[in-house]
């Protein structure tokens, strides 16, 4: 989670004006022109107008700093070349040129990575100053990292052109940036099309979904979507590789909801999309008149007009939502690179934190208790909740109703826990009966009152060490599925072999049908039961099972069979 901006070290704030900034400028063209060793010498990690400090020289980076030569005139004056502070070290040209490609065309770029900054020529001072303006009312960002976005003292950035051309990223990239500037909305090439995997899709992602968020980095042509290996896929082609550039380094490994549906993104090998039908698999942005593939609602639309939009795929599903297309879709602008500024109308901070699923305070926080019905009353406890839907989620608190004992609250803690929790445990049956599992009105399940007479039916579960989620981006996440007569049994020592477990098995009431070591990985086994309940009943029983003085038994149901 991003640290509050003021809180964090590595942007200090200062009082100081820009005139220290001039002066420095001043010092880099003065030691740039009497080739000196210590260009560029201060820190990287300053904010606006904060007064630079010396730090150790970078041999590699005074090197690059003595292929370019900067003509100055007036001071402090608006100028085409835009100074770049606090970039990260692994920054490429192509980002930097990515800041300045809608404001207008680009020149010519240097990096001075060891140092943290660079330089951005544009082709005039029009849009020079439509940027340093843009970036003054909205802080740019690069990899995450707030960047600082000024006016540089000189007038024109010349760089060396035998020196230059030994820097191919810095060529390619102003290269792909005149393309944008001269290229047509249907044109291709190598690198302008994505290949996106979208992993553990607990939720249905759809072909609008993708150009709802792929849209927000820059115009997106054309999309297909097919199912690979049980894997959904897409081809996404962009007009340029800067934008596809810039699409795969925001996007990949983001999460279009919380913890899930996990974005992949690699370069296609394709270098364009023939598209030959507008419908829910495939769309062509620059050919709205394209037949969908259906003859009869191709008819319908010859006589009737125009498609309208489709609906949105999370309109029936409890209030979900995605922090990717929340945060895109009120956009005002367009094809603006992502990498550069926040979201609209959301603040960069509140933006990663519902990336991440965290609620600030005093957001509405969406539904996490579920209302489960029908239990057997002489069966259920706190704690066999707790195991049976910590499956699904990290439950933070149960409570069994005192006067309706066949009732309980569980309070999960992230709102699509509940809907993975819904869509598995619903009309399931438990105990001996099905039991059903729906969203609660209640916001927060309520501990008793100090005093209050509760019986052991309430329980909190905020600090327990046994949530499977805890860590962001868990991997236990991938290893969610239904219930199963097959259980995957993991954390085995080596000391306890497979006849030890099958008897702890039975004696907890289960009817064992097979049982199968993991070939490669001891630790790990499958163990079959006469049927799911059994399963249900077994895992609520034997997760956390001691099996050693140190080693506690963990059980989760498995796609598999043996």
């Amino acid at each position: 989670m991003k640290r509050p901006f003021s809180n964090n070290p590595a942007y200090p704030t200062s009082s100081a004006t820009l005139s220290h900034d001039d002066e420095d400028e001043d010092q880099i063209m003065h030691q740039v022109q009497r080739g000196s060793d210590e260009l560029l010498s201060q820190s990287g990690a300053v904010s606006n107008g904060s007064v630079m400090s010396p730090a150790p020289n970078h041999a590699d980076n005074n090197n690059d700093a003595k292929k370019v030569k900067l003509d100055t005139k007036n001071p402090g004056a608006p100028s085409r070349v835009i100074h770049i502070r606090n970039i990260p070290n692994e920054v490429t040209e192509a980002e930097i040129v990515h800041l300045g490609i809608p404001f207008g065309k680009v020149t010519n770029v240097l990096v001075l990575k060891g140092k943290n900054q660079a330089f951005l020529e544009m082709s005039d001072e029009v849009c020079a100053t439509t940027m340093v303006n843009y970036f003054t009312n909205c802080t740019a960002q690069l990899r995450g990292r707030a960047v600082y976005v000024q006016f540089s003292n000189h007038k024109e950035l010349k760089t060396d052109q035998t020196h230059s051309n030994a820097n191919p990223s810095a060529q390619a990239a102003l290269q792909a940036a005149q393309a944008l500037v001269n290229q047509t909305d249907t044109q291709g090439g190598p690198n302008t099309v994505l290949r996106v995997i979208v992993e553990h899709m607990i939720y249905p992602v759809t072909l609008d979904v993708l150009y709802q968020i792929f849209s927000r980095v820059g115009k997106v042509l054309k999309i297909v979507t097919f199912t690979k290996n049980n894997t959904f896929q897409a081809l996404i082609q962009y007009p340029d590789v800067v934008t596809a550039q810039a699409a795969k380094m925001t996007l990949d490994g983001q999460n279009i909801y919380n913890a899930c549906c996990t974005l992949r993104i690699e370069y296609s090998k394709l270098s364009n999309l023939n598209v030959k039908y507008n419908n829910d698999k495939s769309r062509d942005y620059t050919n709205p008149n394209l037949p969908t593939g259906d003859p009869a609602l191709d008819s319908a639309l010859a006589i009737g007009g125009a498609p309208g939009v489709l609906a949105s795929p999370f309109a029936a599903m409890h209030g979900l939502s995605s922090p990717l297309t929340a945060a895109y879709g009120a956009s005002p602008t367009g094809g603006m690179p992502f990498t550069g500024m926040p979201l609209a109308g959301v603040t960069p901070t509140a933006a990663a934190l519902g990336a991440a699923g965290i609620r600030l305070p005093g957001q509405a926080s969406p539904n996490c208790v579920l209302l489960v019905s029908n239990l057997n009353e002489e069966m259920v406890t706190p704690d066999a909740l707790f195991t049976l839907f910590g499956v699904y989620g990290d439950v933070q608190r149960v409570k069994i109703l005192f006067n309706k004992k066949d009732n309980a609250l569980v309070q999960m803690s992230e709102p699509h826990q509940t809907q993975l929790a819904i869509s598995h445990l619903d009309k399931m049956k438990t105990w001996g009966k099905q039991i059903r599992v729906t969203l609660s009105k209640h916001q927060t399940v309520q501990l008793p009152k100090e005093g209050q007479p509760d019986a052991g039916l309430t329980k909190d579960y905020c600090n327990s060490p046994l949530h499977r989620f805890k860590k962001p981006g868990s991997k236990n996440y991938q290893n969610i599925y239904p219930p199963s007569a097959t259980l995957h049994l993991s954390n085995i020592p080596p000391t306890v072999d497979e006849e030890q477990i099958k008897e702890a098995f039975t004696h907890a009431g289960a009817s064992v049908k097979a049982f199968k070591f993991f070939p490669k990985d001891r630790k790990m086994a499958l163990i079959q039961l006469g049927s799911v309940e059994e399963a249900i009943g077994a895992l609520i029983k034997m997760h956390n099972f001691q099996l050693s003085d140190s080693s506690h038994l963990r059980v989760s149901f498995s796609k598999s069979t043996i």
